[in-house]
């Protein structure tokens, strides 16, 4: 089974909440998000990532600005 690389992670980790306590710990930080009904700020552009609104809706509406932009 592979170990979790912490040092690695936590480099390219995107999240600004800096007291995180799971910060670098993926497996820790999904599992903590999916228990309240979120997602991690990883999958969010950092300035919705900013917010901390990690609601299924929030990454819908920076989609679609996304694709928005892009056309």
């Amino acid at each position: 089974m592979p170990e979790c690389n912490m040092e690695r992670n936590k480099k390219n980790c995107p999240c600004t909440y800096e007291p995180c306590a799971r910060k670098g710990r993926c497996c820790e930080c999904i599992a903590f998000h999916r228990k309240y009904g979120e997602l991690p700020g990883c999958l969010f552009p950092p300035e919705v990532e900013r917010t901390y609104d990690r609601s299924l809706e929030a990454l819908i509406r920076a989609k679609d600005r996304w694709s928005k932009d892009l056309k």
